[in-house]
């Protein structure tokens, strides 16, 4: 099979249609009606099994370990978090069946075609190495815990896994997802109920206050909001007709239940005292019998899995979305292969303190995501009543232009990183001069580049 041109309104070969093991020749071209298949349903799971790790868990436990919450206000913040998060990824996933193209190409509506390239390289940045790393670290270490192999060994043979889905594409993605949740889900279950049986739910709240609640809310906003870049890329294939309502739901709930289940079952098991020199996995699994630790290690590896076959998938389609002329050679599936080994390396240089990497990488990627998520969801709003066809023609048009979207996510960037950042290694004017803010990055970078755009959107029209 080839693969089309990038971006151009030809035709993708109707020989994948819905084969599970056959290489996807997509990249970021519109997705023909001869290729859709599928139904919304399939969103549940697939944005349900990829949290369903252990990357969610620490959620949770940084929440009552390093900002000092009780488990009830990690709790509470979990949960505000991940439903604002898990309801922009529904909004979003409407544009795959509406446009058939990947998330990051519908974003040249809000930043037009070349400027779009900015946050698509942030994106491929943070998907495809930044996270391809983070989960690629605790599953490694799972497979070190359970078989004592040494942790490179274990990375190398986790990487290559997640790589080989990645890979064959989009059909087998959604497979692999679904047969991955119900195992994920009882092993995680089983392992939810031991913990709580052990956990001191009075315990944590070592004095974070609202400044640590404000620090647990922006993580598990960025957290659930760091898979809204993807959204459209796993239903864009879904036909034009999909229900909705159901297109809106499914992944929004499949994405909210299993974050806000695994990390609050992260944030009770860091009120449980874990072993003196554990790695994070074991000392998760430290107070369940062995059958059961067990279990969870497996399921902290297949769960890491899932989550990086959509982190290196989307990755690639990221990079083929800022519609260069590539050589032919240079496919979406290369792309995931040169994508998977960027995020390995970024995975080995993490293995000695990945506690400390992952809070800071959590918060980073709300501190973008957020005045990306601003400009793109007041765009959406302001082309309610757009036609169709005349935004799917701008999608390809490589001529057309809109200055004020880009002006409005580096303008939020700029202003809400100096002044409320409160990273380990910077900390911004606000939370230097009155702590109790917390961090409030997200918050602010979302609400400037939201009402800036919306402004200069109307001034200054696209064309």
């Amino acid at each position: 099979m080839t693969t089309a041109p990038a971006d151009s309104p030809g035709t993708l070969a109707p020989a994948y249609g819905d084969k599970v093991i056959a290489v996807e020749a997509a990249g970021s071209e519109p997705v023909p009606e001869s290729e859709r298949h599928g139904g919304p349903l399939q969103l549940l799971w697939t944005w349900a099994s990829p949290n369903i790790e252990f990357a969610t868990v620490f959620i949770g436990v940084i929440a009552v370990l390093f900002f000092g919450l009780s488990f009830w206000q990690a709790t509470a913040a979990i949960v505000l978090g991940t439903a604002l998060g898990a309801l922009t990824q529904g909004i979003l996933s409407l544009d795959g069946p509406r446009f058939g193209v990947p998330q990051m190409v519908i974003g040249r509506l809000s930043f037009g075609y070349r400027g779009n390239i900015l946050p698509a390289a942030a994106n491929g940045l943070v998907a495809g190495v930044g996270w391809f790393a983070v989960n690629s670290v605790s599953a490694a270490y799972a497979l070190n815990t359970l078989t004592g192999l040494r942790p490179l060994p274990s990375l190398l043979l986790v990487v290559a896994a997640e790589i080989l889905i990645g890979f064959i594409g989009h059909n087998f993605v959604h497979i692999f997802e679904k047969y991955a949740f119900p195992v994920l889900a009882v092993i995680f279950l089983l392992a939810g109920v031991w913990t709580f049986k052990d956990a001191d739910l009075g315990g944590g709240g070592t004095g974070g206050g609202i400044g640590g609640f404000l620090l647990a809310f922006s993580a598990a906003w960025g957290y659930a909001a760091g898979w809204n870049p993807y959204a459209s890329d796993y239903s864009r294939y879904l036909p034009r007709t999909a229900n909705r309502a159901r297109t809106v739901l499914c992944p929004a709930l499949g994405l909210f239940l299993s974050v806000t289940v695994v990390a609050v079952t992260g944030a009770a098991s860091a009120t449980i005292a874990a072993p003196e020199g554990a790695t994070p996995t074991a000392a998760f699994t430290g107070h369940l019998p062995g059958w059961l630790g067990d279990l969870v290690l497996l399921a902290i590896i297949l769960g890491a899995v899932s989550a990086n076959a959509l982190n290196v998938y989307s990755g690639a389609i990221s990079i083929a979305s800022f519609g260069l002329d590539l050589p032919a050679w240079l496919s979406r599936s290369v792309l995931v292969v040169v994508s998977g080994i960027a995020g390995t390396a970024a995975a080995w240089a993490s293995l000695s303190d990945a506690g400390a990497a992952y809070e800071a990488f959590l918060l980073v990627i709300a501190y973008w995501v957020a005045p990306w998520l601003g400009v793109v969801l007041v765009e959406r709003w302001l082309r309610a009543r757009v036609p169709q066809e005349r935004s799917a023609t701008r999608l390809a048009d490589r001529s057309f232009t809109n200055r004020p979207g880009l002006a409005a996510l580096l303008t939020g960037v700029a202003v809400s990183v100096p002044l409320f950042s409160n990273q380990e290694d910077y900390v911004g004017y606000v939370p230097e001069h009155w702590p109790s803010f917390g961090d409030i990055t997200p918050v602010v970078g979302f609400t400037v580049s939201a009402l800036l755009y919306a402004v200069l959107r109307r001034r200054f029209p696209a064309r």
